[in-house]
């Protein structure tokens, strides 16, 4: 019998984390070709500084058919998650996601869009991320694992113990309601969960 291939999925788990983190970069585009009919831009990588995306950009401009080409925007974009880049975005802030985006992975680009990028917020990934959690249930058990519940379910008669049940989602979902934490959806089908700054 023939042993199967591999699929492309089984081969990505395989990886080293850092070979999985997502590699953010932009596509940007000269106005000038794409107002005359033409597409003329360059891919870069968005974990550079400020001054060595703007460098890639000038050269790209450069190397235009367009004698007039100065003007350029962010048309397309990848490796951001579920966060959007818009057409004039900030390259500092386009830098600044994308190098968190590489140190922590996916859950980054899920706060930065949580928070709008929010310039002042965004330094505050570490303080306000608790984790990547298959369901609120499975974090409300954590974070209630110090508590005296398992003592006071004890303390019940037996006869009562096995009708007795913490329900871990509705707590969760109360944390979520009061404005606590917020949960966001990754690719895959898991939370990304952020303390409100």
């Amino acid at each position: 019998m023939r042993e199967q291939e591999p699929t492309e999925n089984e081969h990505e788990s395989e990886k080293p984390e850092e070979e999985r983190r997502p590699k953010p970069r932009i596509y940007v585009a000269s106005l000038a070709d794409y107002n005359e009919g033409r597409l003329h831009g360059a891919w870069i990588d968005a974990a550079q500084t400020t001054s060595e995306i703007m460098d890639a950009v000038r050269a790209m401009l450069r190397d235009s058919p367009s004698p007039s080409a100065e003007e350029w925007a962010i048309h397309d974009y990848e490796g951001f998650g579920p966060l959007t880049i818009h057409e004039y975005e900030d390259f500092e802030t386009v830098a600044r996601v994308a190098a968190g985006i590489v140190e922590h992975g996916e859950a980054f680009a899920a706060y930065a869009e949580f928070i709008d990028c929010d310039a002042d917020l965004l330094d505050g990934f570490e303080d306000a991320y608790m984790g990547e959690h298959e369901s609120g249930a499975e974090l409300a058990e954590e974070l209630l694992e110090g508590s005296r519940i398992e003592e006071i379910v004890n303390q019940l008669p037996a006869s009562l113990r096995g009708y007795v049940s913490v329900d871990f989602e509705a707590y969760f979902d109360d944390l979520v309601a009061n404005g606590e934490v917020v949960a966001v959806p990754s690719r895959g089908g898991s939370l990304y969960v952020f303390r409100i700054p």
